[in-house]
């Protein structure tokens, strides 16, 4: 909170993403909204930490479309407004940004989007400056965490100038790198307005052609008013060859021709790579024979070079993906090679040492005590109890860990909500077979209920199971509309998954605590033979904290956490608690026999109600309040 709100003139070490959060500070931004999605989560989260204090209004919203509408309607206001998400986000967004091109902004207002290269924690790998060139929307992209903070002052007094939308599209390694940051300012937020009726709000056709007019217009200014931008687009040295590099892409190229004695290259750091600044990039390239472009993911720089260069019959070779590649983070090694490729330079791979460590294999898994490991445990003994052959449609959560073995229930996984829309098809479409959407309660409210509406509606035969951890778990615990508490920490109506469900139509509707392994199972069946026998769609919810959010619990609240252990002459070594439940508080010792790591145990106690030989048992008795932590 500090490092946030610290004095101008003063340097603070910040994450990319907390110097986001600064820079809407510093532009007297007033409303924050977003969806947690790593690398973009931290942005929401610092300024829900100091909302309070500075006086501003933050929220998590259900899904990223909902949060760039709401932060559109503040803009109306006239309230500078950011809403977050990450690239995988803006798919979800995208309706309401194309159309705000249009109708134009009041407030200043700035769509930041985090793309995640190499998908570190995403299921694609996606460039979204895209969207900048279909919507009509600026892009402007940080190279570290200073540039994050300015262009985020930047990008809003320039949307409220311009009265238009803008993008700002970071990376994983400005997002989450940290950096010394100058802090500018602060400016007294302004965070109510009126609504004020104006021409152009309302997109039906005859307007929607008016504003469309309008735009292009627009776009040409926003073009030449890039052009001038030296500030943010600056032009280093003198030479008959030329870099342009965008992004992060500037810091590796500075650092490659560091390396090198080649000293007559021209580099452009270019910071709003849509629109191209036409003006400047056609000045740099006057006097040159030869120009690389190093930006990240897709060439959306490099195309719009190479259209300018014809255009313009500048008669100049451009170089960029042929050299740089097209897949994966962009690293210091790859844009070395490139440049010095690019100069006529050689290059030598880097000597690397191979180090033989004799380690165990540790596939991915749940943690322990998570609850959606008993769940997908209940749910195998339930499909096996009633001879159905399912076909597991996942989604995007901590849960598409129930790929891996030994569960393997997860046969697809596609986009956020996707369980629920792809089983509506493998419900009327499949032979023999019963489809199962696995969900999470943050997904759900996110995507998945227009989904379920649909199946309702064209009663298709398939389970929604929904599994509430109570929180938005993957990516840090955020909350969600069913957690009863708002990003900023104060107290919000809990949405019932239950309700929902029943108020579009659903028959059958079951809750369990998927750590009553006997109950989940029992419920689970009931569901599934609901489905079978009726050919309807009914939902299960597995309600259950998520286990490091339980332990995190305990702890403040000083509740004993209970310790389970193995009796050694009890086990048979029959291998259920390890193998086929999983458990990594759970080890083999040499002679096959299971032992708990009283470090990683979590005190959930499933694995004692699933050893047939009774072999596990409570050692350290919970103290008072230990079912509260769990809720």
């Amino acid at each position: 909170m500090y490092r946030l709100l610290g004095h101008a003139g003063t340097t603070e070490l910040l994450m990319g993403n907390e110097a986001v959060a600064r820079g809407f500070l510093e532009a007297g931004g007033g409303f924050a909204s977003g969806y947690p999605g790593t690398p973009s989560t931290e942005v929401i989260e610092a300024l829900a930490d100091v909302a309070k204090e500075v006086g501003i209004y933050v929220e998590w919203s259900s899904n990223e479309k909902v949060a760039v509408e709401a932060a559109y309607g503040a803009s109306l206001l006239g309230v500078r407004s950011m809403a977050t998400m990450k690239h995988v986000g803006l798919n979800v967004a995208a309706d309401a940004l194309m159309s705000i091109a249009y109708t134009g902004v009041k407030g200043g207002m700035l769509i930041f989007v985090a793309n995640d290269p190499s998908m570190w924690s995403s299921q694609n790998e996606q460039d979204d400056r895209y969207y900048g060139l279909m919507s009509y929307v600026p892009v402007l992209t940080p190279s570290d965490p200073q540039d994050a903070k300015d262009l985020t002052v930047l990008g809003m007094e320039l949307s409220e100038k311009l009265s238009h939308p803008f993008l700002m599209v970071s990376t994983t390694r400005v997002s989450h790198t940290r950096a010394p940051v100058i802090l500018g300012p602060l400016r007294p937020p302004r965070t109510k307005g009126t609504f004020a009726k104006s021409q152009g709000l309302a997109l039906v056709p005859a307007v929607a052609r008016q504003q469309r007019e309008k735009l292009i217009s627009k776009w040409e200014e926003i073009e030449r008013l890039f052009s001038e931008l030296e500030s943010v687009n600056a032009v280093e040295g003198e030479g008959r060859r030329a870099i342009i590099a965008g992004g992060i892409a500037y810091q590796y190229v500075k650092e490659a021709l560091d390396e090198v004695e080649v000293k007559d290259v021209k580099v452009l750091k270019l910071s709003t790579p849509v629109p191209l600044p036409k003006g400047l990039v056609t000045k740099l390239l006057s006097d040159v024979d030869e120009v690389l472009v190093v930006e990240e993911l897709e060439p959306v720089i490099e195309n719009q070079v190479k259209a300018l260069v014809t255009d313009e019959r500048l008669g100049i070779r451009v170089r960029g993906k042929d050299l740089v590649g097209l897949v994966g983070e962009l690293t210091l090694s790859r844009v070395r090679k490139a440049v010095r490729a690019f100069l006529g330079l050689s290059y030598q791979e880097p000597q690397t040492y191979e180090l033989k460590l004799d380690l165990p294999q540790r596939p991915p898994s749940f943690c322990p005590g998570c609850p959606h490991r008993a769940t997908f445990y209940a749910l195998r003994r339930a499909v096996n109890g009633l001879r159905i052959k399912a076909i597991y449609s996942g989604d995007i959560g901590c849960y598409s860990l129930g790929l891996y073995p030994p569960f393997g229930e997860q046969d697809i996984i596609l986009e956020m909500g996707g369980s629920v829309g792809v089983a509506n098809g493998l419900a009327q479409a499949v032979e023999g077979q019963v489809p199962i959407a696995i969900v999470g309660d943050s997904t759900f409210f996110h995507a998945a209920v227009p989904a379920l509406i649909n199946a309702i509606y064209n009663n298709a035969p398939m389970l929604v199971l929904v599994l509430d951890n109570r929180t938005t778990a993957m990516t840090g615990e955020q909350p969600d509309p069913g957690s009863g508490v708002r990003a900023t920490g104060e107290p919000a109506e809990v949405v019932s998954i239950e309700e929902i469900a029943k108020g579009v139509g659903v028959r059958e509707v079951v809750t369990f605590d998927p750590f009553d392994l006997r109950g989940a199972t029992q419920k689970l069946m009931e569901a599934l033979d609901y489905v079978v026998k009726e050919r309807k769609p009914a939902v299960a919810v597995a309600r259950k904290a998520c286990a490091l959010e339980a332990v995190r619990k305990a702890r403040r609240m000083r509740v004993q956490i209970p310790l389970y252990q193995v009796v050694d002459d009890k086990c048979t070594a029959c291998g259920i608690c390890y193998n086929a439940f999983s458990c990594p508080a759970i080890l083999v010792k040499d002679d096959k026999k299971a032992w708990i790591d009283p470090s990683l145990c979590t005190g959930c106690g499933v694995c004692a109600d699933i050893c047939p030989y009774k072999a596990i048992v409570k050692v350290v008795k919970e103290g008072k309040g230990w079912d509260e932590v769990w809720m």
